[in-house]
C-alpha cells in the first residue's frame, strides 16, 4: 500500500506571518470607532438627531457605554457634542463615516452578487467591511463592475451553499 504524502503548511517568514496579525489587531481597534461614526452619520443624514439614547438603542449597548465612546471620539476629533443637543461629526468624522459606508456598500454588493440573501449580506458586510484590505476591496469592486452578479445568476451554485449553511 502506497502512502500519500500529507501536505504540510510551511510557515511564512516571521515578518510576513506577523503582518496579518498586526493588520487584524489594527482593524479591531477601528471597528467600534467606525461603527459609531457611521451610525451618527446615518442618523444625521436621515434628519434625526444623533442622541446618546438613539445610539445606545441602535447599537444595543447602554447609555454609559455610549457616553464613554463619545468622549473618546471627541478627544480624537471625530465628533462634537453640545449640551442638551445631539452629537455632530467633525469633518474628520464625516470623512471616516463616508469611507466606512463606501467599504460597506462594496462588500454588501459583492455578497449579494454571490447570491447571499439580503439579510445575511447586510449582517456579514457589517463585520467584513472593517477587515477587508484595500487590494481585496478593489478586486471586489472590479468584479462587480465586470458583471459578477450576472455571472453568478447563470451559475448553478447560487443559493446552494448559503442554504446548506443554515442562514
Amino acid at each position: 500500500m502506497e502512502r500519500k504524502k500529507s501536505r504540510q503548511k510551511t510557515l511564512l517568514d516571521m515578518e510576513t506571518h506577523s503582518e496579518g496579525f498586526r493588520a487584524n489587531r489594527a482593524a479591531r481597534q477601528k471597528v467600534l470607532v467606525e461603527d459609531y461614526v457611521e451610525l451618527i452619520s446615518d442618523l444625521l443624514s436621515e434628519g434625526q438627531e444623533a442622541r446618546q439614547v438613539d445610539i445606545a438603542g441602535r447599537l444595543g449597548v447602554s447609555q454609559p457605554t455610549v457616553a464613554k465612546m463619545l468622549a473618546r471620539l471627541s478627544a480624537e476629533g471625530l465628533v462634537t457634542q453640545k449640551p442638551y443637543r445631539g452629537v455632530f461629526l467633525t469633518n474628520a468624522g464625516q470623512d471616516m463615516a463616508s469611507k466606512a459606508r463606501h467599504r460597506h456598500g462594496i462588500v454588501e454588493a459583492f455578497l449579494l452578487a454571490l447570491g447571499i440573501s439580503e439579510e445575511n449580506a447586510r449582517i456579514d458586510a457589517e463585520g467584513i467591511e472593517h477587515y477587508v484590505g484595500a487590494e481585496t476591496l478593489a478586486v471586489f469592486e472590479k468584479a462587480l463592475k465586470r458583471g459578477l452578479a450576472d455571472f453568478m445568476k447563470t451559475s448553478s451554485v447560487v443559493g446552494d451553499e448559503s442554504q446548506k449553511a443554515g442562514r
